[in-house]
C-alpha cells in the first residue's frame, strides 16, 4: 500500500507539472488532462467495479498493477523523448506532432489513472475487510493505518521528485518515475502474491449474477445479429456496458448506506483544501511558498490527528456515532473560513453579491489593500492578514473531523455492502466522488478572480452542510428506526 501510495502521488505531482512545462506555462493540458480523469472515471466506475467483483483477487490485482505502471512508464518515456526532442517535434506534420504526442501522454495517464482507481477498490475496499477477518475493529485499525500511510506520502513523495525536478531537469525526473515504476512493480507483485498466498480467505469469493448472457440475448432480440460479427460484437459491447453501469448505479442506490456515501462525495465540492485552487489563491494575498508548504505540512500533521481520533471515537461511541462527532466537528472548524469571506483583508467583491449596491457603477473593484480604480497597481501584501488566517485556520483544524468522517463512511461501506457487489458499488462512489470534484473545478471556471474566492468559499460550505446532513439523516434512521 505505500509503495503504491508513493508512487500514486509522485506521478500525480509530476505530471502536472510536466504538462504546464510542456505547454509554455500555460494551464490548458492540465486542465485538459483533469477533464479527463474526472469524466473517464464518472462513466467508466461502475464498470471498473463490476470487473473487480466478477474476477479473482490475485487477477484483478495483478492486472491493475502491471497496467498502471505499464502506463506511467510508457508515458515517462514519451515524456523523455519530447522534453529532449520538443524543437525537432514541433516541425513535423506542422506542429501537429506535438499534438498526437500531448494525446497519447494524456491518454496513458489516464489508462493508469483508471488501473490505479480498479487497484484502490480492490486493496482498500475488497482486501483488507477479508484480511482482517471482518473484525470491525481490525478494520477501523487498518483503515487508520492506510490513511496515515496515505497522509504522509501525500507530502513527501511530492516533495522527493520535485527535488530531483528541480536540482537536475524534467527529463531525469521522468527518468526517476520510469525507475520507480519498475521497481515498485516487482516489489507489489511479490507482495500482493505473498499476502494472496498467506490469507486464503483471499481466494474464496461469492458467486456474481451473470448477466452477459442476457444482454447478447437483448441484442439479438432486437434484430441486431444481421448487421455483421463485427459490428454485433461492438453493440454487445455497448449494451453490455450500458446495463452494468445501469445495474452498478441502482445497486448502489439500494445500499443501506447511499445517503452515508452520497454525502460523502458531497464533501469533494469544495475549495476548502490544499490543491491548487487554493495555493494560487494564497499566492494572490501575499503568502509565500516556503510558508504555504509549512501550512501543508501542518495539514497533514491535523489529518494524522483525524485518523487517530476515528479509532478512539469508535471504540467509545460506535461507528454511527464518531460520524456524527465528526461532522459536527468539520462543520464547526469551517464556520472560520466562512468568517473570514468578510474578516479585514479579505477581497472579496461585493457588487458581486449587491450588483445595485451602489450607485456609483464605474470600473471600482475591491482588493486585499484597497478600494482602486482599474489600471492602478496593487501591492502583494495586504493591509491586514486577518482573513488569511482565519482561512487556514479553518481549513487545517477542519481536517481532523473531515479525516475522521472520511473514515467512518469508509467502514461503513466496507461492513455494509455484500461481498458480491464490493467492488461495482465502490466503483460508483469513485464516480459520485469524482463528479462532485468535477462541480468545484465547473465553479472556479466560472468565478476564477480572487475576488470572487469569498464566493467559492460560502459555495463550498453549503455543499459540505448538504452532505453532513445527508449523514445526519443516515444515521437517525440508522439508530432510531432500524
Amino acid at each position: 500500500g505505500a509503495l503504491s501510495m508513493w508512487g500514486d502521488r509522485m506521478w500525480h505531482f509530476a505530471i502536472s507539472v510536466f504538462l504546464i512545462e510542456l505547454y509554455g506555462r500555460n494551464l490548458l493540458l492540465t486542465a485538459v488532462f483533469g477533464l479527463v480523469l474526472a469524466g473517464s472515471v464518472l462513466l467508466l466506475g461502475a464498470l471498473i467495479g463490476d470487473w473487480v467483483d466478477r474476477n479473482p483477487r490475485n487477477k484483478v490485482a495483478h492486472a491493475s498493477l502491471f497496467i498502471q505502471n505499464t502506463s506511467v512508464t510508457v508515458c515517462s518515456i514519451v515524456l523523455m523523448l519530447v522534453f529532449s526532442y520538443k524543437e525537432q517535434i514541433e516541425l513535423i506534420w506542422d506542429g501537429w506532432f506535438t499534438v498526437v504526442c500531448y494525446t497519447v501522454v494524456i491518454i496513458l495517464a489516464d489508462v493508469a489513472n483508471l488501473a490505479s482507481t480498479a487497484l484502490t477498490i480492490a486493496i482498500q475496499r475488497d482486501w483488507i475487510v477479508v484480511i482482517t477477518g471482518y473484525n470491525r475493529g481490525h478494520l477501523a485499525g487498518m483503515n487508520a493505518t492506510m490513511r496515515r500511510i496515505d497522509q504522509v506520502t501525500n507530502i513527501l513523495a511530492p516533495l522527493a521528485v520535485g527535488q530531483v525536478m528541480t536540482l537536475a531537469s524534467n527529463v531525469v525526473g521522468c527518468g526517476f518515475i520510469l525507475a520507480w515504476n519498475l521497481f515498485s512493480l516487482i516489489v507489489e507483485f511479490f507482495f500482493l502474491s505473498r499476502v494472496y498466498r498467506i490469507v486464503p480467505a483471499l481466494s474464496v469469493k461469492p458467486p456474481t449474477v451473470e448477466g452477459d448472457q442476457e444482454y447478447l440475448a437483448r441484442t439479438e432480440r432486437r434484430g441486431l445479429q444481421g448487421t455483421g460479427v463485427f459490428s454485433q460484437l461492438i453493440l454487445a459491447g455497448c449494451i453490455y456496458t450500458g446495463f452494468t453501469c445501469m445495474d452498478g448505479w441502482r445497486a448502489y442506490y439500494r445500499q443501506p448506506v447511499f445517503l452515508a456515501g452520497l454525502g460523502l462525495a458531497f464533501l469533494y465540492t469544495t475549495v476548502l483544501g490544499f490543491d491548487c485552487i487554493t495555493t494560487g489563491y494564497a499566492y494572490t494575498q501575499g503568502i509565500s511558498g516556503s510558508l504555504l508548504s509549512l501550512l501543508m505540512g501542518v495539514s497533514a500533521i491535523t489529518g494524522l490527528m483525524g485518523t487517530v481520533m476515528f479509532t478512539r471515537l469508535r471504540k467509545s461511541v460506535g461507528l454511527v456515532n464518531t460520524g456524527i462527532i465528526s461532522s459536527c466537528l468539520h462543520l464547526g472548524c469551517l464556520l472560520l473560513c466562512v468568517c473570514s469571506v468578510f474578516a479585514p483583508g479579505s477581497p472579496i467583491d461585493l457588487s458581486l453579491l449587491m450588483p445595485y449596491f451602489s450607485s456609483d457603477r464605474s470600473s471600482i473593484h475591491w482588493t486585499n489593500n484597497t478600494v482602486l480604480f482599474d489600471n492602478v497597481p496593487s501591492g502583494t501584501a495586504p493591509d491586514s492578514y486577518i482573513s488569511i488566517i482565519l482561512l487556514f485556520l479553518g481549513v487545517i483544524t477542519a481536517r481532523i473531523g473531515l479525516w475522521c468522517f472520511d473514515l467512518t463512511v469508509t467502514q461503513l461501506l466496507q461492513e455494509t455492502i455484500c461481498e458480491s457487489e464490493r467492488g461495482v458499488v465502490n466503483g460508483v462512489q469513485s464516480s459520485m466522488n469524482y463528479l462532485m470534484d468535477l462541480l468545484h473545478f465547473i465553479m472556479v471556471i466560472s468565478a476564477p478572480q480572487p475576488q470572487h474566492f469569498g464566493i467559492l468559499v460560502i459555495i463550498s460550505v453549503i455543499f459540505i452542510t448538504t452532505g453532513h446532513s445527508m449523514y445526519f439523516l443516515y444515521a437517525h434512521r440508522r439508530l432510531f428506526l432500524f
